[in-house]
C-alpha cells in the first residue's frame, strides 16, 4: 500500500492527512539532520511552492485513489478468480468423484458380468461334461449292452453248434450200434458155405443205405430235392429189418427178431432225422407251434378285413340308399315346385338317353323353359329389383315411388308437355291415325330420333361374311 509523504522538498505538509495502512513518515537523512537551519524562501518562491505543492497532494491524492482502486479490482479481481477457480475445483472434484462413482459402478457391474459370464461358462462346462459323461455312459451301456447281446447269441450259437455236434455224434455211434446189432442176423441169414462172398450182403444193403444218405446231403446242399433219396433209405430200412425180422423169428426167438429188425431202422431212421432237422434249420423252416400261430394270425387279419369290408359294403348300401332317396325327394319336390320344367326335362332325359334327369338335363331344360339357369327366373330378377330400389330408398331416406320417378326419368314420355291436362280423344275409326292426333315432336328430339333409328338400322343390319 502507498501513500503521500508528510515532506516535500525538505518542508512540512501543512494540511496533515490522516495515516491510512501501514504508512510510515519518512525519516530525515543524516544530511538533512545536519542542515538544521534550511534557507528561509522569498515570499514568492513561497507561494508558488504552496500551489506546487497543493498539486503535487492532488495528484498524489488522484494517484492513491487510482492505486487503490486498481488494488480493490485487484482484490475482487483475485476474490473471483479464487472463486472461479474453487469453482472450478469443487466441479473438477464432484466431476472426479462422479466419473469414479461410475467407473465403480461399472466396474462393479462388468465384475458381477464377469462372475456372471463365469458362472455361465462353469454351468455350460459342467452341463456339457454330464451330457459327454451321459454319452459316454449310454455309449458304454451300449456296447455292454452289445457285447453281452454279441456273447450271449455267441454263447447261443456255440451251445447250439455243442449240441449238433453231439447230436451228430450220437446219431452217427447209434447208427454204428444198430449196424453191429443187424448185421450178423442178415449175415447168418446170407451165409452160404457153397458161396461164402454172399455174406457181404448186409454190408452192401447198410452201406447202400448211407450211401443214399449222402447222396440225399448233396442234393439239400444243392437246393435239389431229396424226398426220394429219403424214400430209398427208408426202402433199404425196411428190407434189412424185414429180413431180421423173418429170419430172426425162424432161426433165433422172437426177442432177437424185434432187437434186429428195430436195429436195422432206427439207425438210418435216426440219422434222416438229424439230416431233416439240420435242413429245416438252414431253409428257417417254423415249428409246428409257429406254424399254428401263423395260422391263427393270418385266420384273424382274414376276420378283420371280412369285418372291414362288411362295414365298408353296409356303409356303402347306406349312402346309396341316402343319396336314392334325397334324389326321389329333389325330383319330387322339383316336379311339384316347376311342372313345366321338369316336364321339359322328362322330355330331354328320353331324348338324350338318360334313365333319370341329371344335373346337366336339368339346368338345359331351365334354360329352355324359364331362360335362366337353375336358381334365377324373371320372378327372382324382379325381386332383386324390388329389394335393391327398397335399399335406395332407404339410403336416401326416400319413399320407394319417388325413388322410382326419379331414377327411371329417362323413360319418361318423350312427347313435350301440354300445357291443359291431356284427354284421351281415340280415332273415328279403331286402328287409323289421322294427322295432328299427336302433337309434334320438339326439334332436338326429331334429330335425337333419327340418329337412334339410323344406329339401330347399322346395327341390326346382317354381316356381308
Amino acid at each position: 500500500m502507498t501513500a503521500s509523504p508528510p515532506k516535500v522538498n525538505g518542508h512540512t505538509r501543512l494540511p496533515a492527512l490522516p495515516m491510512l495502512g501501514d504508512w510510515q513518515p519518512i525519516e530525515a537523512t543524516p544530511i538533512q539532520a545536519a542542515n538544521t537551519e534550511p534557507p528561509t524562501p522569498e515570499p514568492s518562491a513561497t507561494e508558488s511552492d504552496v500551489v506546487a505543492e497543493a498539486k503535487a497532494e492532488a495528484i498524489r491524492a488522484e494517484a492513491w485513489a487510482k492505486s487503490e482502486e486498481q488494488r480493490v479490482a485487484a482484490e475482487a479481481e483475485a476474490e473471483a478468480l479464487r472463486i472461479k477457480a474453487q469453482a472450478e475445483a469443487d466441479a473438477v472434484r464432484i466431476k472426479a468423484e462422479e466419473d469414479a462413482r461410475k467407473l465403480r459402478i461399472a466396474n462393479d457391474k462388468a465384475e458381477r458380468r464377469s462372475r456372471e459370464d463365469e458362472a455361465a461358462s462353469e454351468a455350460r462346462i459342467a452341463e456339457s461334461n454330464r451330457k459327454r459323461d451321459e454319452s459316454s455312459r449310454a455309449r458304454t451301456e451300449a456296447n455292454d449292452a452289445a457285447e453281452a447281446a454279441k456273447g450271449a447269441e455267441q454263447e447261443a450259437a456255440q451251445e447250439i453248434a455243442e449240441a449238433d455236434d453231439k447230436w451228430r455224434t450220437y446219431a452217427i455211434r447209434f447208427a454204428i450200434v444198430c449196424a453191429i446189432v443187424s448185421l450178423p442176423v442178415q449175415m447168418s441169414f446170407f451165409w452160404n458155405p457153397r458161396a461164402p462172398w454172399m455174406a457181404a450182403a448186409p454190408v452192401m444193403l447198410e452201406g447202400a443205405a448211407w450211401v443214399v444218405h449222402r447222396g440225399a446231403r448233396a442234393a439239400a446242399v444243392s437246393k435239389r430235392p431229396v424226398w426220394h433219396y429219403r424214400a430209398i433209405v427208408w426202402l433199404l430200412a425196411l428190407i434189412a429189418a424185414g429180413i431180421n425180422l423173418y429170419h430172426g423169428l425162424h432161426s433165433f426167438d422172437l426177442g432177437t427178431a424185434l432187437a434186429t429188425a428195430f436195429a436195422s431202422i432206427a439207425g438210418p431212421g435216426v440219422w434222416d432225422l438229424h439230416e431233416h432237422g439240420r435242413l429245416r434249420k438252414r431253409d428257417g423252416a417254423l415249428t409246428r407251434r409257429e406254424r399254428n400261430a401263423q395260422k391263427d394270425a393270418e385266420k384273424r387279419a382274414a376276420a378283420e378285413k371280412a369285418a372291414e369290408e362288411q362295414r365298408r359294403r353296409t356303409e356303402k348300401e347306406a349312402a346309396d340308399k341316402a343319396a336314392a332317396e334325397a334324389a326321389k325327394q329333389l325330383a319330387t319336390t322339383r316336379s311339384t315346385e316347376f311342372p313345366n320344367v321338369w316336364k321339359h326335362a322328362l322330355r330331354l332325359a328320353a331324348d338324350l338317353g338318360e334313365a333319370t334327369v341329371t344335373e346337366s338335363i336339368w339346368k338345359r331344360a331351365k334354360l329352355d323353359v324359364d331362360g335362366a339357369l337353375p336358381g334365377e327366373s324373371a320372378e327372382v330378377f324382379r325381386m332383386r329389383n324390388a329389394a335393391e330400389m327398397r335399399v335406395e330408398a332407404a339410403r336416401q331416406k326416400k319413399s320407394v315411388n319417388t325413388l322410382s320417378k326419379t331414377t327411371n326419368a329417362q323413360r319418361a314420355s318423350q312427347m313435350p308437355p301440354a300445357k291443359r291436362p291431356r284427354v284421351y280423344n281415340p280415332p273415328a275409326k279403331p286402328g287409323r291415325r289421322t294427322r295432328g292426333d299427336t302433337p309434334k315432336y320438339a326439334g332436338a328430339a326429331r334429330k335425337q330420333a333419327a340418329i337412334t333409328a339410323k344406329n339401330a338400322a347399322q346395327n341390326t343390319r346382317p354381316n356381308d361374311n
